[in-house]
């Protein structure tokens, strides 16, 4: 009996996790599309530090406000709130370079090689055991990795290098801060990630400073800066109810939403090779996600 209720609440827990997945992935296709529309006026730069500037002092005013959100707030590990905030703030810089260079299907696809990078830093890491059948994903995802950046067609686009730098960033910020969410809070992880992401930008955004002159740029900016709290908020609390088993499959539908969207918005045609390639990263990525999965359950519980 206790067994069938643990199942009940898993999955529960499966299917409120996957409603907020849903939601991240509506939020993460709106800013990437928003981010493009911005990028027509002003630099990549300065709308990762004005997206930042304008969530963090919406969340100063909300500390200053709320007690109960001040108590809320903690960070059992500063260090690592450091850490992870940091590189989260380079990544999101090379993420939105990436968005506004090159079409946005093939950046999304790259982007996707995030868990592959994941599991080879959790191998080095924190000793996790990845075997051969992990270790062939791993390779059939780096594989449509090189098949969507076409090395032998010559020059490899600035993008496409800032799309991978991007993913290995994230990767190794969620690695380096496993259960820091749990242990802190959604609201606080949240909070540091914000903060350092507009500290690292600041330097850069300072040098391509400019105040957007058309009303669309404005409305774009809006776009990114709600999207950014929908997507990153839904994000975390996703992950903490839900396996990321569950939750692999439906990352990929911002694959099918922006490819759609950058059609009919920007005119955008992904080319065969990003077709190809992006089957054999998602292919790859969904196996470890469900490989790693399964080692968890048969694992011996403590």
């Amino acid at each position: 009996m206790l067994e069938n209720a643990a199942q009940s609440k898993l999955d529960a827990d499966n299917l409120r996790g996957m409603g907020w997945m849903g939601i991240s992935v509506l939020g993460a296709s709106l800013m990437s599309i928003a981010v493009r529309g911005a990028t027509h006026e002003i630099s990549s730069n300065m709308i990762v530090f004005s997206r930042a500037s304008i969530i963090l002092a919406f969340m100063l005013a909300a500390l200053a406000v709320s007690r109960k959100t001040r108590q809320a707030m903690r960070f059992s590990r500063p260090w690592l709130h450091v850490l992870r905030g940091s590189l989260i703030g380079f990544a999101t810089m090379m993420g939105y370079y990436t968005i506004a260079t090159i079409p946005l299907a093939t950046g999304t696809v790259l982007f996707f090689t995030a868990p592959i990078f994941a599991t080879l830093i959790n191998m080095f890491l924190h000793g996790e055991r990845v075997g051969p059948r992990r270790i062939t994903a791993i390779f059939f995802g780096f594989l449509g990795a090189v098949i969507v950046l076409r090395p032998d067609v010559g020059r490899i686009e600035p993008g496409m290098v800032t799309a991978i730098g991007s993913s290995m960033c994230f990767a190794l910020a969620l690695s380096l801060s496993r259960n820091l969410a749990r242990a802190d809070g959604a609201v606080s992880t949240f909070f540091s990630s914000i903060f350092f992401t507009a500290l690292v930008s600041l330097p850069l955004a300072i040098p391509e400073f400019q105040v957007p002159e058309l009303g669309w740029t404005w409305i774009a900016l809006s776009a990114v800066v709600v999207s950014t709290v929908v997507r990153g908020y839904a994000d975390i609390i996703a992950y903490n109810l839900a396996e990321a088993a569950v939750l692999a499959p439906l990352t990929y539908m911002r694959l099918v939403l922006i490819g759609v969207a950058a059609y009919f918005v920007f005119g955008e045609v992904p080319d065969t090779a990003t077709y190809i390639g992006a089957a054999i990263i998602v292919g790859s990525t969904l196996y470890i996600a469900q490989r790693q999965a399964a080692l968890r359950r048969k694992a011996p519980k403590t």
